[in-house]
């Protein structure tokens, strides 16, 4: 039986942890590389050993060597160094800017017609230089960090209504760090606005826990980063993508004018489908929201532009 082929670079625990949804999900057999010589190997392993017991047969091998990532339908990077305590995705940037420029240069060469999802942080500016290394067209260049977001938000209000995630759908705008825009007016649970259920003081608690979700983590693991809301949300994305779902999710995507903002990635809502993102879902914002995303967006900017890779 012929299963799309999904790679995923990065074997540590954001990219193990996805490896090992995405085959449990039966989305396509998992390609799991990693520089560690062995590492991948291992973890592939131990995940197929593990194929029996769930009853599934999708197949996970791991591999040292990039090129094996040939033929991909979806290309998942989660290379790079984790965050620290202390340490802000920006710190970040030159770093693993070298470390996603490499994996792009060679992963686009040998899955010219996949698509490429970004966990790498500062996850925006990655994403932008994916699509620029890769000469990929913008549809299927994309970054996961909206569902991340809009995930934590929803379970902080969950938590705080003592209710099932479930009826909770949230909505989280801009970058993926400390300027993303929750948008409770677009915040559900069962359709009712969160707003007439949670006092206003008490809901902009939530939304700055929100917007400091990944340090909060980082603070307590002390030695790593999250890694199973990531994955989750990564996966739901390579779903929507090979099973062509036709989900609205928030991602990073390239915008050209949406919402006022031209010529950097930012998380917007998008339909993802087969051919990458479909189309950019521009809801109506006010003054402030509107002021606030462009703001978020003003700071991947300034970042792309330390990459060298805008010039304005």
């Amino acid at each position: 039986m012929s299963r799309p082929k999904v790679t995923v670079v990065g074997a540590g625990q954001v990219g193990a942890t996805t490896a090992l949804r995405i085959a449990e999900a039966q989305l396509g057999d998992v390609t799991l590389i990693d520089i560690v010589e062995d590492m991948p190997q291992g973890k592939g392993l131990d995940m197929n050993e593990a194929a029996p017991v769930v009853g599934i047969d999708a197949v996970v091998t791991g591999s040292n060597d990039l090129t094996d990532s040939a033929g991909s339908e979806v290309v998942v990077v989660t290379a790079g160094l984790p965050r620290k305590p202390g340490m802000s995705r920006e710190d970040l940037l030159k770093k693993n800017a070298e470390i996603v420029g490499g994996v792009i240069d060679t992963v686009a060469k040998a899955s010219p017609d996949g698509s490429i999802v970004v966990v790498s942080n500062p996850l925006d500016m990655m994403t932008q230089l994916a699509y620029a290394r890769s000469g990929f067209p913008k549809r299927r260049v994309m970054g996961m960090a909206g569902v991340l977001d809009s995930a934590r938000f929803s379970w902080f209000i969950a938590e705080e209504l003592c209710i099932s995630v479930k009826d909770v759908r949230a909505m989280v705008l801009g970058g993926h760090g400390d300027s993303m825009v929750p948008l409770p007016r677009y915040t559900t649970v069962s359709g009712i606005p969160v707003t007439e259920l949670i006092a206003p003081a008490r809901l902009e608690e939530l939304i700055e826990r929100t917007r400091k979700g990944g340090a909060e983590i980082v603070n307590l693991l002390k030695t790593g980063s999250a890694f199973y809301a990531p994955s989750a949300s990564v996966t739901a994305m390579v779903g929507s993508l090979l099973r062509d779902e036709k989900r609205i999710l928030p991602a990073s995507a390239l915008l050209e004018g949406e919402y006022g903002i031209d010529g950097v990635y930012c998380g917007v809502p998008v339909k993802l489908g087969v051919d990458g993102v479909e189309q950019i879902v521009e809801v109506e914002l006010t003054e402030e929201e509107a002021a606030a995303l462009r703001a978020s967006a003003e700071k991947v900017r300034e970042g792309v532009k330390a990459l060298g890779l805008l010039e304005c």
